[in-house]
């Protein structure tokens, strides 16, 4: 392990990935390859967590270090965020030149970012008319689902394209380090691959899921509801949904081949030394589970736990996953102890740094919370929603329903929060559906175990840890002006 005075650092963000469809994590696939090499050489977290499961609150705690309660952005719709500063401005400070290839999603705005080449999931900075046919392309796919090989090839693909930006913009000439975020749109929705990947994960040779739509009965209505939904937008959303699954594969390994072009460019440039990487996603997607597509309702282990890997300068080399329990907040401020900097006042993600360096106990971060929901009631489908203000948009021909957002009312209404600790997971909620799950011997958390006797002592427990988590997640902003002096907490909780 070496460790390097300001290192140049990249922070790989895909969308929507799920962690365990991987080779490390014992899945039968082989869907990311060259993301495994990088986790066996460096640190990976199998117990990882995104602060929110989606993309702007996710993105918002990854950019500020902060929890959605405390920058008060809760939901999609929220884009306007309370914090200090961001870590754009901090490494920027710190003599770091800044840059965002791929998609924003966040609440800075591009300009905040000293270079930025912006991609949405069916929008790119098009510059012939192939990339201009292959956005038009994309459009017409109703956020959903490619049936048939996309006629594009790779190199059209945005996985590709943001490489290739990415690439250029690290070779222009400059003695500063630099700080770039490469992120990707995919494995998102629009699920589309091109050949060869369309076909590298056929449907016929996917795992079976470990749980399906009959699961749903007895949940919380928003989780049929959103089934339901996905029939009503979709009409052939049953028949076409191990293609949907097959195509998420493929784009994994589409994603895994341009990190790792990526990768052997910096290393063509003698760069790769000196560069850390981290790998990361903003939340999971059902991909199958619960008889489910994309995200939506409530924290199950499947739209909450990320992959999280680090890879580079100061990052001892482990072979193993680490039992630490750490989240999407916690980047900003390793970064901050890697890169020299200070931590912005306020933030709440803790330093990972020497855990990285293999001085720290991971036993020390012995839990992990996550919330969702922007707040109110849960509604129950008594409330009579206009389906176009509600996540449905008419077809062009007004005739159906032709798109869907899963997140909308009905799905992201209430407030919940989950801790995980050890193989124990607790969820509480505001409408009194809790839940207690033995994740080893329950992945999907099919067996709620709130109830049973036997587990009194481990629910109190992660009562306990829940409460210092809540009490830990105050938000201190705005500091007193005067007398009082704030302690900055980036430890794990007691």
């Amino acid at each position: 392990m070496a460790e390097v005075d300001h290192p140049n650092i990249v922070v790989i963000m895909t969308d929507q990935q799920r962690a365990d469809l991987v080779a490390r994590e014992g899945y039968p696939l082989d869907t990311m390859p060259f993301c495994d090499q990088l986790a066996r050489e460096g640190q990976w977290f199998n117990r990882a967590y995104t602060t929110c499961p989606a993309c702007v609150p996710a993105r918002v705690s990854f950019l500020t270090g902060r929890f959605g309660s405390a920058t008060r952005t809760r939901c999609n719709l929220h884009r306007g965020a309370v914090a200090e500063t961001d870590l754009v401005t901090v490494l920027r400070e710190a003599g770091y030149r800044t840059a965002l290839c791929g998609k924003n999603h966040s609440h800075l705005p591009g300009s905040h970012f000293e270079a930025c080449y912006g991609y949405g999931h069916q929008q790119s900075p098009a510059g012939n008319p192939q990339e201009h046919a292959f956005d038009a392309f994309l459009q017409r796919y109703a956020m959903h689902l490619v049936p048939e090989a996309t006629p594009f090839p790779v190199e059209l693909q945005y996985p590709h394209r943001i490489v290739d930006d990415a690439c250029a913009w690290v070779d222009q000439p400059s003695d500063k380090p630099f700080f770039l975020w490469m992120s990707f749109a995919e494995p998102h929705n629009p699920y589309q691959v091109p050949e060869p990947y369309y076909d590298m994960f056929p449907p016929e040779d996917l795992p079976p899921c470990r749980s399906s739509a009959a699961d749903l009965e007895g949940r919380p209505f928003a989780w049929r509801w959103c089934l339901e939904a996905f029939r009503r937008a979709f009409p052939d959303y049953d028949e076409t949904f191990d293609r949907a699954r097959s195509n998420y594969h493929g784009m994994l390994r589409l994603i895994d081949d341009q990190i790792g072009r990526f990768a052997e460019h910096l290393d063509r440039r003698g760069l790769r030394s000196n560069t850390l990487l981290v790998l990361t996603s903003d939340h999971g997607d059902f991909v199958g589970e619960y008889g489910l597509l994309r995200k939506g309702p409530a924290v199950p282990e499947v739209l909450t736990r990320i992959p999280f890997v680090w890879n580079g300068p100061g990052v001892a080399r482990r072979g193993q996953p680490s039992p630490a329990h750490v989240s999407l907040a916690d980047i900003l401020p390793t970064l901050c102890s890697m890169a020299g900097a200070s931590v912005p006042v306020g933030v709440q993600g803790r330093d990972l740094s020497a855990l990285l360096r293999g001085v720290q106990n991971p036993g020390d971060f012995r839990s992990i919370m996550v919330e969702q929901g922007y707040g109110g009631a849960a509604h129950d489908g008594t409330e009579g929603l206009d389906p176009r203000n509600d996540g449905f948009t008419p077809s062009p021909d007004g005739k159906s329903w032709g798109a869907f957002d899963e997140l909308n009312s009905r799905t992201q209404s209430g407030t919940r929060r989950s801790v995980r600790a050890g193989d124990w997971k607790l969820v509480i909620s505001n409408d009194g559906y809790n839940e207690l799950y033995h994740l080893p011997s329950d992945p999907v958390e099919l067996q709620n175990r709130w109830d049973d006797e036997s587990c009194e002592p481990i629910r109190h427990e992660l009562l306990e840890q829940l409460t210092q988590w809540l009490l830990r997640l105050e938000d201190p902003l705005p500091l007193p002006v005067r007398r009082y002096r704030f302690k900055q907490q980036l430890e794990p909780c007691p």
